[in-house]
């Protein structure tokens, strides 16, 4: 992925809190470790059981995803590999530009969508979810900015920077201003490229989800901060075709993960990236948007 000024101003921080994160599983003694399930094992699609999965994912998104050198590291990472195990399937994790993730799965390129996807109605008419997470929308600024962000509103006047092709964009550009102002929202193909814009100055806030935010304020000594509370809480879903095949994998993934919440992976995962906030239950666990 391209990594420009902020990378320069953070990067030596940004690979060093990755690197922890990344290791910090592997080396707990008591972590609880995936296995095979059979019973979930047998609701995978038979054309499926003996190929290498393709999983997309945008690796610009730290913690949830992000690159360590050559290797691919965050929590859906983590995630997606236990579910792998947990079903007796091999997966290959390909580094996928956000917006071009959804095109490839309904093109055929990919079996699994991995990125962080808000699941929503929008995007469930074109992808089965299988909802694993929760997370809200946070906002960043400079960490001399005097910019107060109080709700969606408080964009008016300004100049927003987002990823492309996240719900973020959308919300952004959804607001409506009165007295004759207006929210620019500055898009652009990675997360690094949006806190680049930030941190240049070119845009007074970015707008991300919570966790994400989050990360990028502590991961980058003192660069940012964080501006006001999150909003719009909603799911997380792991995304597959909307096809009969996909519908079928998307309940062998939706059993997967619901057997790593009752045997603790699920929570070790997700507690070695200090993303237990957006944890969620077995309950919690919905497959949405599918064509039966």
């Amino acid at each position: 992925m391209n990594r420009i000024s902020f990378t320069r101003i953070a990067g030596a921080a940004l690979a060093a809190s990755t690197m922890v994160l990344a290791t910090s599983l592997s080396s707990s003694a008591a972590a609880p470790k995936a296995s095979l399930n059979a019973t979930d094992a047998a609701l995978v699609p038979s054309a499926l059981k003996n190929v290498t999965w393709q999983i997309a994912t945008d690796a610009t998104y730290a913690p949830d995803e992000s690159m360590n050198g050559n290797t691919m590291v965050g929590f859906d990472v983590d995630l997606i590999k236990a579910v792998a195990t947990t079903l007796g399937v091999k997966v290959n994790e390909n580094n996928v530009t956000f917006d071009n993730i959804i095109v490839g799965i309904t093109d055929g390129k990919y079996n699994v969508g991995n990125s962080s996807f808000t699941d929503n109605k929008t995007r469930e008419k074109q992808v089965n979810f299988v909802d694993y997470f929760k997370a809200g929308e946070g906002v960043y600024v400079k960490a001399n900015s005097t910019y107060k962000f109080t709700g969606l509103q408080s964009f008016c006047g300004q100049t927003i920077a987002v990823e492309t092709g996240t719900v973020e964009q959308t919300d952004a550009q959804a607001v409506t201003c009165t007295g004759g102002k207006k929210v620019t929202v500055s898009s652009y193909p990675t997360q690094t490229e949006a806190n680049a814009a930030v941190s240049s100055g070119h845009a007074v806030a970015g707008f991300a989800d919570s966790q994400i935010a989050g990360y990028i304020v502590t991961s980058t000594n003192g660069v940012f901060k964080l501006a006001g509370s999150p909003v719009n809480v909603a799911p997380y879903g792991i995304a597959t075709p909307k096809t009969t095949q996909g519908l079928a994998l998307a309940k062998a993934i939706q059993a997967a993960i619901k057997t790593l919440i009752a045997n603790g992976v699920y929570r070790s995962i997700m507690s070695s990236y200090g993303a237990t906030s957006g944890d969620i239950t077995a309950a919690q666990v919905v497959l949405n948007g599918a064509t039966a």
